[in-house]
Parts: C-alpha cells; structure tokens; sequence
C-alpha cells in the first residue's frame, strides 16, 4: 500500500451536514436571486444533482448538471457559469462556519507526506475544483498537499458507483492493492473496498443512511486514525 485516497466532506472536513447544506443552499439563492426564484432553487440544483449521481456515461459531471440546468432556466448559460464562479469565490465562504478543523487527521495527512504516501482526494465530485480547493483550505490544508482532487470537472461517475473509484485509479495509474479509502460514509466511502482497496471508517461524523452494510477493514475515530498512520512503514513511491 502507497496510496491513501481520502473523502473530504466529513472526513478531512468535520461538518455538520445539514447546516452546512442549509447555508450552502441559503446563500446560493442569495446570489442568484436576481436570476432564480430563491423558492425553486434547491428543487432546480437537487434535480440536477441527482442526474450527476444517476449518471452511468462517461460524461463529466459538469456537462450532466449544465446541460438539465440550462433546461430549467431562463438565461444565458455561459453567463450561470460565471454566476458560479463568482459566488465560490465570495458568498460560498458564508458556509465556512458549519465547518470546523480537526487537529489529528491534519497531522494523519502531514505523517503519511512524510513517510512517503501518496495522498488523494476522493470526494464525491458533485463540486467544481474551485469548491474543492475552498474546503481543503477550510479544513486547515493545501490543496498542494494532495497529488490528485477528484471534482465535477474531472470526473464523470459519482459515489457510490463503482465506477468513480475506478476512474480515480485509472487517473492516478494505482491498483486497488496499492490504495486505502478513508471516509466517514459507512457505504459510499467503504464500498471502495468490494474492488480490493483498503478500507479505514472514520465515526467522528459518522453517515449511515443505506440498508447495505460494507463491513471495512479499519474502523476507529480521527485520534484512532492518526495512531494508525503511526504505525505505517515508510514507502518509496
């Protein structure tokens, strides 16, 4: 194993998840609200969001979500685009505040650069990179301190397909042997584990809202984590 693929929302990112959605959604309607009825907003960006997760062409999932937006809308798309960028870059760190850091999967991601790891955001990519890159940062990180950060430009499957962990391997050229998934969603995170990766569950924010059971390899706290990535021996990668 040389590879650690780690999940972002609730796992490198402590979270509430309902109040970070609630304030996702409230200040997205805030910036939009001179093109969007504020009340149709969340039922036009879920229907959307929903055909990323269904989607099983290999599409970007930037193009699934424009292209049934662009039908629910009325307006240039091009300039919704621009939309979107302008509010990741300025209303979008209202929801900063639903996050929090936590000081031991900070140091679990600076002990494994250090004994030679390479270390990979798997998040579900349901967000642009410029999203990414806002919430690696919120969660006291660089986005440098990861070699690959899968998002809805790059990737074209969403979790819990299958598909999604084997397109992150096939873009960062790794066999399942070689990689462990580290996630707090007890079936989107640790399904990664039925093509052979490693599996680590982290309950500190712990999601467990399928009937399926994928029981995973490790299992333990942020704390626990760290202790953990203690014991791994160096690599050369």
């Amino acid at each position: 194993m040389n590879t650690i693929l780690f999940d972002l929302d609730g796992t490198i990112l402590p979270m509430d998840l309902d109040k970070f959605l609630h304030s996702y959604f409230k200040n997205l309607a805030i910036h939009l609200k001179d093109y969007i009825d504020p009340s149709k907003l969340t039922g036009i960006m879920m229907e959307c969001t929903n055909l990323m997760i269904s989607n099983t062409s290999p599409i970007p999932n930037q193009d699934v979500f424009m292209s049934r937006f662009d039908e629910l809308v009325n307006g240039d798309i091009e300039m919704y685009k621009e939309e979107f960028s302008n509010f990741y870059d300025n209303l979008f760190q209202e929801v900063k505040n639903t996050t929090w850091e936590n000081k031991y999967i900070i140091e679990s991601v600076k002990v494994l650069k250090e004994k030679g790891y390479n270390v990979v955001i798997a998040t579900n990519p349901l967000f642009p990179m410029k999203a990414n890159h806002h919430r690696i940062r919120w969660a006291g990180l660089t986005p440098i301190d990861f070699s690959y950060i899968s998002s809805y430009e790059e990737n074209s499957y969403c979790k819990p397909n299958i598909e999604f962990y084997k397109e992150v391997l096939s873009k960062i050229n790794r066999d399942p042997k070689d990689c462990m998934m580290v996630g707090n969603d007890s079936f989107e995170d640790m399904i990664a584990g039925t093509l052979g990766i490693k599996t680590y569950l982290i309950t500190d924010n712990l999601v467990n809202r399928y009937k399926e059971q994928i029981t995973p390899d490790h299992i333990g706290t942020y704390k626990d984590f760290l202790a953990f990535v203690k014991t791994l021996k160096e690599v050369l990668l």
